[in-house]
C-alpha cells in the first residue's frame, strides 16, 4: 500500500538562483509545496469517518500509521485528518524536546539549574475554578476557568432555598502544569478509518496534476515559471 506524500505532489521549474549560472535559462526543479493535499469536506467534517487516538509517549506520525494503516509512508494521512501543517508547533514534544523546551522558555540569563527547575515545577502560571454544584446537581461554575487567585463565587441554591458563598477556590496551576496540559490536548487525535483510505487517495491523485491549459502548465506534474533574467 505505500504511498509517500511527496510522490503526488508535483514539481516546479524556477530559474536557477546560482550566482553564475551556466546559462540565462538554466531552471531548478523542486516540488511545489504550495499545491496541498486535503481531505474533502463531507469526510473532514463528519467524525463517523474517523476514531479517536491518544498518542503514546514519543509516537511519531509514521509510527502512528504502522500501528493503524501497517504502513509508516501513509503519516501523512495522520497529519492531514487533523489539519496540522507543522509537526514541531501541533505534535506532542517527545519527552527530551519538552525537557529542553521548558529550560529554554523559563529559564533566565545565566541562573542555576535549582532556580530553573524551582520557577517550572513550583512557580504559579495561574488559577483556575474547580467545578461547583449546587445540591441539585446543576453547574454553577465550570471547571478550568483561568480566575483570579482571591476569586469568590456567590450564587443562590434553590435545593438550600439560600445563598451561598465559596471562597479561596482557585486552584494554583504551575508553569509545568500548565505547559504539560497544552502537551496532553495534542496527543488526542482523530484517525481515518481504513475503509476510507482509497478515497483519499484517489482525491489526491485528481486534486494534484496540474490542470492542462492552467498558467504555466508544461505536463500534469510540472509547471515553469517566467525567467525572469531574461527580461533585465
Amino acid at each position: 500500500m505505500t504511498r509517500p506524500y511527496f510522490e503526488n505532489v508535483p514539481d516546479f521549474e524556477y530559474v536557477t538562483r546560482a550566482s553564475e549560472p551556466k546559462n540565462i535559462s538554466d531552471y531548478t526543479i523542486v516540488k511545489n509545496l504550495f499545491k496541498r493535499g486535503k481531505l474533502r469536506q463531507e469526510i473532514f467534517g463528519n467524525l463517523n469517518f474517523f476514531t479517536k487516538y491518544s498518542i503514546i509517549g514519543d509516537e511519531r506520525p509514521d509510527n502512528v500509521a504502522y500501528e493503524i494503516y501497517n504502513d509508516e509512508t501513509l503519516d501523512w494521512v495522520i497529519l492531514l485528518s487533523n489539519n496540522i501543517l507543522s509537526i514541531r508547533t501541533e505534535w506532542p514534544l517527545p519527552q527530551s524536546g519538552f525537557d529542553r523546551f521548558l529550560i529554554t522558555k523559563y529559564k533566565v540569563g545565566s541562573e542555576s539549574d535549582e532556580n530553573t527547575y524551582n520557577r517550572i515545577y513550583n512557580v504559579v502560571h495561574h488559577h483556575e475554578s474547580p467545578e461547583i454544584k449546587n445540591t441539585l446537581g446543576i453547574t454553577v461554575l465550570p471547571k478550568g476557568l483561568q480566575i483570579p487567585q482571591d476569586f469568590s463565587l456567590t450564587y443562590y441554591d434553590a435545593g438550600l432555598r439560600e445563598e451561598v458563598i465559596k471562597s479561596n477556590i482557585a486552584i494554583p496551576i504551575t508553569n509545568y502544569e500548565y505547559e504539560n496540559k497544552i502537551q496532553e490536548e495534542k496527543r488526542n487525535i482523530f484517525i481515518l478509518k481504513p475503509i476510507y483510505l482509497n478515497v483519499v487517495f484517489n482525491d489526491l491523485e485528481s486534486i494534484m496534476p496540474y490542470k492542462q491549459g492552467s498558467e504555466q502548465y508544461v505536463s500534469r506534474t510540472l509547471k515553469r515559471g517566467d525567467n525572469i533574467r531574461l527580461y533585465q
